[in-house]
């Protein structure tokens, strides 16, 4: 996408920068922490034991996080092609028929390292077609992707009550899911891989699709920065006008771009399906494809920055619990302030700093000179 500033060192566009919007937000959120009565540092130290302090902490951690890079992702390509993407949510949502299907047909003929590559594939064909559908209207019909991705969540919402509730639902069951699935439909947890550094998840279900999600990030990296179809996706976010007069065809562009994006939210559907509940509920996005948009922003729309930022909601959410349980004064609700302060400096407010940091560079930079400050790379 543009830069709306002047060019700044890539450890400062991508480092500093998210650093001071990020102390910035917790410095906001202990005020509010201190308003109820209760000690900004104390709730700082849960926040960060809870996440991170011991083994099934960092299990939980790491399992919110692959929701996020996924769907962090998956809002980082459409904004490479000047697309803003923000039906995460339902493309993610509508993905989990892709997940629970192949689950369901093959969990007690097939073990899970047969299901599961059907399951990746029925995931990323739903969660593209899902989100190809916007793509098309924009690039055919003028529509804008905005609009369309938040009515598609809609649909995706009553679509998916629906198919819980009349079509996949056991006979006999109240509950609005599907049958639990057997051995087949359950991926393996990744508790070797914190046992060789010491460490017991306990009941944390952090499981393979985080291995997914960072080949996902790595493919994403190469598609983007190392092919000529990223190339054109990237002149597309930079300048519509120059991709028209090299050739692109833009709306070619704009529906794989699209698909791309849909296919990663929906890989999304993976990990709470086939990682923990061993079953398709409703509801259970539970808001990772919003949280996708701050981990992109936050994360400049790069893997490299991705994985960290969705750690770092990952720590929110697992450490947010653990405020919430060892002190009542702050609720859940206030947790969730806390992570929208978070949201709100990292996304709406990203640059509200950079006008003066730049000026600060230009100034130990300049000296009265007038030489461009280095491009970020």
């Amino acid at each position: 996408m543009s830069v709306p500033y002047a060019k700044l060192p890539a450890w400062v566009d991508y480092g500093l920068i998210p650093l001071i919007n990020l102390i910035v937000a917790f410095l906001v959120a202990g005020l509010v922490v201190l308003a109820v009565g209760e000690s900004p540092l104390r709730a700082a130290s849960l926040l960060i034991e809870g996440a991170f302090g011991y083994g099934e902490g960092i299990g939980f951690t790491l399992y919110y996080a692959t929701n996020f890079i996924f769907t962090g992702l998956a809002v980082a390509v459409a904004f490479h092609c000047g697309l803003f993407n923000i039906g995460g949510e339902g493309q993610a949502y509508v993905a989990g028929l892709g997940v629970a299907l192949p689950c369901l047909w093959l969990d007690q003929f097939a073990p899970w390292y047969i299901v599961f590559p059907a399951a990746i594939l029925g995931a990323a064909m739903v969660g593209g077609f899902w989100a190809m559908i916007p793509g098309w209207l924009q690039a055919k019909r003028g529509s804008h992707v905005v609009i369309t991705t938040i009515m598609f969540n809609f649909i995706a919402s009553s679509l998916m009550v629906y198919v819980l509730v009349d079509v996949l639902k056991p006979a006999g069951s109240m509950a609005p899911q599907t049958r639990a699935f057997a051995d087949g439909g359950q991926l393996p947890r990744l508790d070797w891989l914190l046992a060789s550094v010491g460490l017991d998840i306990g009941g944390a279900p952090f499981n393979l699709s985080f291995l997914l999600a960072l080949v996902a990030a790595f493919v994403v990296w190469v598609v983007i920065w190392r092919t000529k179809l990223g190339y054109e996706i990237r002149t597309m976010g930079h300048s519509p006008t120059a991709a028209a007069y090299a050739g692109i065809r833009q709306s070619r562009i704009i529906v794989i771009t699209m698909m791309m994006s849909g296919a990663l939210a929906g890989m999304m559907a993976l990990n709470p399906i086939m990682g923990d509940q061993h079953r398709m509920q409703l509801d259970f996005v539970s808001g990772a494809g919003f949280v996708g948009i701050a981990v992109a922003l936050m994360g400049r729309s790069h893997p490299a920055g991705i994985i960290p930022a969705a750690i770092l909601f990952g720590m929110l959410y697992q450490g947010g619990a653990e405020i919430s349980f060892e002190m009542p004064q702050i609720s859940r609700d206030m947790i969730t302030i806390i992570q929208g302060l978070v949201i709100l400096f990292a996304g709406a407010l990203e640059n509200m700093f950079r006008p003066a940091i730049t000026a600060f560079f230009a100034t130990l930079g300049g000296s009265g000179s007038d030489k461009p400050l280095p491009a970020a790379e």
